[in-house]
Parts: structure tokens; C-alpha cells; sequence
């Protein structure tokens, strides 16, 4: 089941301090409250941190529930197929669970096999409805150990309405590097202030410079604790979610706004050209972190918390930029719960909204201005179709073709109108990236 990683190694998680004492099954209760909140919807995981089997834990302990959370969610398809082999009946969904964390610690992060099982058998056994399974669960994973997990196939880790699309709209080939994209923990992407050297931060966070002046890292743990953090020179964003903003070509002169701002990675970007930047969101919680990070980086912005299909004021700008809401999953190598709480009907709603906010946003460019459209979703209604529709019913506007040596994309990422389709599989020698659909539009003056 083992694949050779990608890109920067992370370090190996640490286990939890005593794996005799009731702390390792905490841990491991806590991993498998993680998993099944993933699982029950979007955004399950972040609301279950406020849980008591993992607000109670120590720091160390909860990241390493968390840690064992996502790699179940990451292969829980392969770990299922596992564990069918072994099982003859199904059993109760807290059996499957200590099965499913207690296999995504001995396949997935290298923990001892003794460890694993022993503190699977103590879950069983401390409550009355997995009880009596406590002997299925020792020898299921014991025999797991001792027989190897066998042939799994890393498409199982897709649900099946979204490996059928992804075949559809990108081949066959497409979709196995898209599945063993999937397996993989991402690294950590930086993105830098102008003024900061990406050689002096890589090496600071033992990371490495790649394309476009962002700085990939295999380093773990809390960012606010990492060198130049305080100093305000980088904040966290995922290579490809710079790549928007690098195509709207900031100018020091320009008057920018950023539609759908939150949580601000890209508004950063744009205030760090010395640009004059109204940043929009509908979403007050969502806007502090950028509101923490405009004052931990000494940068400047206008903040306007109201819809952007519903914003009223007059102004127009040199340059718009709409990072649409989308089903984001695009995002999969750092959010895998996404893939499961997403389904096919958020698809078409989403599309709809998009198309509105593309209106408004168009209403906001100057005559010679210019906008940027983008969306981390794989799935095609949400990106190429949209703007189609829109360049159709918006005369007024043509595409400005992207060139991505100039803006840190993938070279294989340009389409043959002239936008970006970013695929996290490209890089993979590197470690990957999100997937993006991005367009840059002109105004025709």
C-alpha cells in the first residue's frame, strides 16, 4: 500500500507519549471522533476540535489525532478494501472505526504494529457496544500484520461519482495521478513580501524556493512559531492559490478590489504590490484572519463585509479579482474530507451563484480594465464553462492568455484559450499543488 512520497518528506508524526498509558487511546478515540466528523459533512473535522475527546487532549496528542484523522481520510478506500478482505460481515460503524485508525497508523504512518493493536483492543473494550468485537478487532489486524495488506488501488480512495467525472473530463491517465495525488500529505507553501529574499526564508524554514517566489517546506507544526513569522515577511498559501494573483499583474498605482476575500491569501498578495485594495466578504468570522495577518504583515486593505452580488457603491476599478465559492476540489490534497461532503448537486448550485457574482464582478472593471476569475474546483462547470457563458453574454470583455513561466504555473496547465487549468498532479516530482482553474479577462475599452 506504500507508495515513494513526492516532494518534501514531512518528518514522521509523533506518537503519542506513553503508548501503555490511557493517553495512546485517548489519542487514538479522539482520531476516529476526528474521521467520522470528517465524514458526516463539510467543515465536520474543524467543529470537532470543540469536542471534548480532542479539547481535552494536550497539544501534542490532538495534532497527532488529527494527523491519523487525515491519513484514514486520505486511503480510507484502500483501508476499506482491506478490511473487507478480512471481514465476512460488516460490522457496527465504531468497529470499522478503531479498525480504520488503528490501519491508518500501521499502512499509512509507520506505527508499530504492537502499538496499534494493543490500543485498538483497549478502544473495543472500554465501551459496551464494541466489547464483544474486541477479539475480532486482535485478530483482524494482527493477521493484517502478519499476512501483509494486499493489492489495493488507489482510484478506491475516490468516490465513485468523482473518479467517473474526473475519467470523463480528463482521460483515464489523468485520474491515476490524480488518485495518487490524493494519498499524499502536501507540504507547506509559502508566499512571500517582495522585499524578502525566498532564499534566506527556505532556508530558515527548511524549505525550498520553487516557481513564481513561493517557498514549499516539509516543516510541521504550529507556522506562528516558525522563523520570520513575527517578522510578518510570508504568510500561508498553497502554490497554485498565488497563482491568481500573479495573473491580475498588480500595479503600485492601481485601484484593486478582491471579491470573496476571505480567509485573504490572495488580498495579501495584491496590497504587498502596493496596489490600493478593497477586500470584500460576506463572512465577518472568515475575514479575521485576514484582518490578523494585514496587521502581522504591516499591510493596508479596506475591508467591506457584505455579498458582492450585493454591494452598493459605485466605485469601478483598474483590476477585480473573483476567487468564486466553489465546491473546492481542487483542495483535496489538504482538505480530503472535501471529495466526501461534496456531491453532485453542490455542483450545479454553485455554478449558479457563480455566474452571478461573474456579473457583478464585471459591473466593478473600468473601461481597459481588467479581471481574473478563479475557482479551486477539478470540475468544469464551475471553471471553463463559466466563462464561456460569460465572454458570450459579456461582449465587452476577451481573454488576456496567461503565460505560466511568468506566474508560477505549471507550463502543462495553459489551455488553448488562453487559461489555466491547474491539475494537483502537475509537480508531482515536487509534491503537487491544489487544483485551480484561473482566467484573466479585459475590458475592452
Amino acid at each position: 500500500m506504500a507508495e515513494k512520497s513526492r516532494g518534501p518528506r514531512p518528518p514522521r508524526v509523533e506518537q503519542p507519549r506513553d503508548e501503555a498509558a490511557d493517553i495512546g487511546v485517548e489519542a487514538r478515540l479522539a482520531a476516529g471522533v476526528l474521521l467520522n466528523a470528517a465524514l458526516e459533512g463539510r467543515g465536520g473535522m474543524d467543529a470537532a476540535q470543540s469536542f471534548r475527546e480532542i479539547a481535552a487532549l494536550p497539544a501534542p496528542d490532538r495534532a497527532f489525532a488529527r494527523a491519523v484523522a487525515m491519513a484514514a481520510l486520505r486511503r480510507l478506500g484502500e483501508i476499506d478494501q482491506i478490511l473487507d478482505r478480512k471481514l465476512q460481515k460488516a460490522p457496527p460503524l465504531a468497529v470499522r472505526t478503531i479498525l480504520r485508525v488503528a490501519l491508518a497508523q500501521m499502512l499509512v504512518l509507520e506505527t508499530p504494529a504492537f502499538a496499534a493493536v494493543s490500543t485498538a483492543v483497549k478502544l473495543a473494550e472500554r465501551d459496551t457496544k464494541t466489547r464483544p468485537y474486541k477479539n475480532l478487532v486482535n485478530a483482524v489486524l494482527r493477521g493484517i500484520d502478519r499476512e501483509g495488506p494486499g493489492l489495493t488501488t488507489a482510484e478506491s480512495n475516490l468516490p465513485e461519482w468523482v473518479a467517473a467525472r474526473w475519467r470523463a473530463t480528463y482521460g483515464e491517465p489523468a485520474l491515476a495521478a490524480l488518485a495518487l495525488a490524493a494519498r499524499e500529505e502536501p507540504a507547506t507553501d509559502l508566499s512571500l513580501k517582495p522585499a524578502a529574499d525566498p532564499a534566506e526564508v527556505a532556508a530558515a524554514v527548511d524549505g525550498e524556493a520553487v516557481a513564481g517566489g513561493t517557498v514549499r517546506t516539509g516543516k510541521r507544526g504550529d507556522v506562528a512559531t516558525w522563523p520570520g513569522f513575527e517578522d510578518g515577511n510570508w504568510w500561508v498559501q498553497d502554490a497554485a492559490a498565488a497563482v491568481p494573483a500573479r495573473l491580475l499583474a498588480p500595479k503600485a498605482d492601481e485601484f484593486i478590489v478582491d471579491l470573496c476575500a476571505a480567509p485573504g491569501g490572495k488580498t495579501l498578495q495584491l496590497c504587498a504590490s502596493g496596489a490600493s485594495v478593497v477586500a470584500l466578504d460576506r463572512s465577518e468570522v472568515r475575514l479575521k484572519r485576514l484582518r490578523a495577518n494585514l496587521e502581522r504583515t504591516g499591510l493596508e486593505a479596506e475591508i467591506v463585509v457584505t455579498p458582492a452580488e450585493d454591494w452598493e457603491d459605485d466605485r469601478t476599478f483598474d483590476a477585480v479579482l473573483l476567487d468564486a465559492p466553489c465546491t473546492a476540489t481542487g483542495t483535496f490534497r489538504r482538505n480530503p474530507e472535501v471529495l466526501r461532503a461534496t456531491k453532485p448537486a453542490d455542483v450545479a448550485k454553485l455554478a449558479d451563484v457563480q455566474h452571478r457574482l461573474l456579473d457583478a464582478a464585471a459591473d466593478r472593471v473600468k473601461p481597459g480594465g481588467r479581471m481574473v476569475y478563479c475557482v479551486c474546483s477539478m470540475e468544469r462547470e464551475e471553471g471553463e464553462t463559466q466563462i464561456i457563458a460569460f465572454l458570450r453574454r459579456n461582449p465587452a470583455f476577451k481573454t488576456v492568455p496567461a503565460v505560466p513561466a511568468e506566474v508560477g504555473a505549471p507550463d502543462e496547465a495553459l489551455t488553448s484559450e488562453g487559461w489555466l487549468r491547474i491539475l494537483p498532479s502537475m509537480w508531482a516530482e515536487k509534491g503537487g499543488l491544489d487544483g485551480f482553474f484561473v482566467a484573466r479577462l479585459e475590458r475592452v475599452a
